[in-house]
């Protein structure tokens, strides 16, 4: 059964930093690139940052290049996104969706993240 966990959303001012964590399970989680995404209120869902299988080179959208950083820890089976210098248009939900192939695409209830002061 596969199983995706997103956490560490919350509610920070601008310029500060959080670090959401997606634990997952039930695939060969080395194998598979993974992603992050949000959607922000009234706004179509939007790739923040990629990460490739193994390695996991990484690909940033424009808007947080620079102040993201995704990684992933192919042991503990969890992707991680380092979120610094946080601006009020970071406000979204965040969501780690897993694409795997033939058995289709999953994800978690994702992990809110408000910027606000």
């Amino acid at each position: 059964q596969v199983q995706l966990a997103e956490s560490g959303g919350g509610l920070v001012q601008p310029g500060e930093s959080l670090r959401l964590s997606c634990e997952t399970s039930g695939f060969s989680f080395s194998e598979y690139a993974l992603s992050w995404h949000r959607q922000r209120p009234g706004k179509p869902r939007e790739l923040v940052a990629a990460l490739s299988s193994g390695t996991g080179s990484q690909n940033y959208a424009r808007s947080v290049a620079g102040r993201f950083t995704a990684s992933r820890d192919n042991a503990k089976a969890a992707v991680y996104l380092q979120m610094n210098s946080l601006k009020p248009e970071d406000t979204a939900l965040y969501i780690c969706p897993a694409d795997l192939g033939e058995r289709g695409g999953f994800w978690g209830q994702g992990t809110q993240v408000t910027v606000s002061s």
